[in-house]
């Protein structure tokens, strides 16, 4: 039977207080509209329609092609928002899912086991149900002798029969298409909230004689929405367990799984070791046996096996194989360390390479910069990339070793196996074998510290006089 999916992403979300679309807010680092479609489009439907209405513009740039997108421009209700993608689904046949652009937490597994129950149990519809501790402010479910849905019952209408029952409506629902449809047609607005509720057609079915029925699903965390800053930060909560948890399960070892942050499209190789207090964030890939200790922060970069990061921050770097780096490193994007580099504390790249097994350690700057390999780079030298208008590369060959405190103006050359004059401020190539010296001669002026303010107030000591 074909598949279809609505996803309702049209709400303000006035309980947000955000300029921003309340979709779009972030879980487990992604917008939660996108989380609704990665689930989604892993049920392989025949078509997905969105619909957006509040800031339809931001929405559907962040949605782009990975669905059809309708707009609601009056907010009018859930019933009235389904009619709109009327025109992309109205003549199929098959079932069309329900979802909530504010709901990001449904697995595939629930919505995929939904699915096949609705195709095989003859209902019209299938409300998707769970039993929650607490039921409170939810709607619940009520059943006939033999399982079928009655109704839905909201909170405030419920007897305190019915509010001891403690199965409710997540809101995600699987209609025959055409009957979805033909029924929403009939709903009216007659309301406190002068609204088309979709919930409506559950009694319109079931006065035709149609059967509505329920799914109950295991896990009720799944069903979270997201309506305030505070339902967002537990969803953030459920998220980061069940991602930490695949981690885990996947031979990863989480020092402290409640203080690691890992986004949903990281990906991380068996036998690393993750400290507390670390976040990997965007489409980051850490490889087999990688260390990351605490304070570590890595977006959108690639750490290969057996790399070491030391509370250092990447952005749309890589590391190489055994390479190290850090503490207190920041890899800018398009810094390159090759395999067993080090780049060590207070040290930053940008756009630039660090050859296999060369080794800048201390205080230094590599910016546009392709250094060879096996090369020394002393404490304090600086890349003197930008000339306040454009950006110049410079290039130091293999075996190469810079002094501390050199300062290279680019664009330089420095051939292989060249060494810098610590202190030196190079400004011309330097070839192969040779040495760069650019400093002045030193000179000592004796007994100098008699002319200083220091002589007046220490005097001179024994030692000298």
């Amino acid at each position: 039977m074909d598949r279809y999916i609505i996803i309702l992403a049209a709400g303000k979300g006035t309980r947000m207080k955000s300029d921003m679309p309340k979709v779009l807010h972030q879980v487990g680092g992604k917008a939660m509209v996108e989380l609704v479609l990665d689930a989604s489009e892993a049920l392989h439907p025949q078509k997905i329609v969105t619909v957006v209405g509040h800031g339809a513009e931001q929405v559907s740039t962040v949605i782009g092609d990975r669905s059809a997108v309708v707009e609601q421009k009056e907010q009018l209700g859930t019933g009235h928002a389904i009619l709109m993608a009327e025109d992309e689904l109205g003549d199929k046949d098959g079932m069309t899912l329900i979802a909530s652009g504010d709901a990001p937490l449904f697995t595939v597994d629930t919505l995929n086991h939904l699915f096949e129950y609705h195709a095989t149990s003859g209902n019209a519809v299938t409300v998707l149900t769970a039993k929650a501790p607490d039921p409170t402010g939810y709607g619940r479910i009520v059943r006939d002798e033999l399982g079928n849905v009655v109704r839905i019952v909201e909170q405030k209408d419920a007897t305190p029969a019915e509010q001891a029952i403690h199965e409710v409506n997540t809101g995600v629902y699987v209609f025959d298409n055409k009957l979805l449809f033909s029924s929403l047609h009939e709903v009216t607005n007659d309301n406190a909230q002068g609204e088309y509720y979709l919930p409506d057609t559950l009694e319109i079915l079931r006065t035709q004689g149609y059967t509505v029925g329920a799914y109950t699903m295991e896990d009720f965390d799944e069903s979270m929405g997201v309506n305030d800053r505070v339902a967002l930060s537990k969803a953030n909560a459920v998220l980061r367990e069940r991602v930490n948890k695949q981690h885990m399960q996947n031979g990863v070892t989480l020092i402290d799984p409640q203080t690691t942050y890992i986004d949903t499209d990281v990906q991380i190789g068996r036998d690393t070791v993750i400290e507390p207090n670390v976040v990997l964030k965007g489409h980051t890939v850490i490889g087999a046996n990688v260390h990351l200790t605490s304070g570590t922060q890595i977006v959108d970069s690639v750490v290969d096996d057996g790399a070491q990061i030391d509370a250092s921050h990447l952005e749309e770097a890589h590391v190489g194989p055994k390479a190290t780096v850090g503490p207190f490193a920041h890899l800018r994007p398009k810094a390159d360390l090759r395999e067993e580099a080090h780049a060590g504390n207070f040290v930053e790249v940008k756009n630039a390479t660090l050859g296999a097994r060369s080794k800048m350690g201390h205080l230094s700057y590599l910016g546009d910069a392709t250094v060879g390999e096996d090369v020394n780079i002393g404490a304090g030298t600086i890349f003197v990339n930008y000339d306040g208008v454009d950006k110049h590369h410079s290039n130091v060959g293999d075996r190469s070793f810079i002094g501390s405190n050199t300062k290279i103006i680019s664009p330089v050359n420095i051939g292989d196996e060249a060494v810098t004059a610590a202190g030196s401020t190079i400004t011309d190539d330097i070839p192969a074998h040779a040495m760069g010296i650019a400093r002045s001669r030193q000179t000592t002026k004796p007994d100098f510290w008699k002319r200083t303010p220091l002589f007046k107030k220490f005097g001179q000591s024994d030692d000298a006089k």
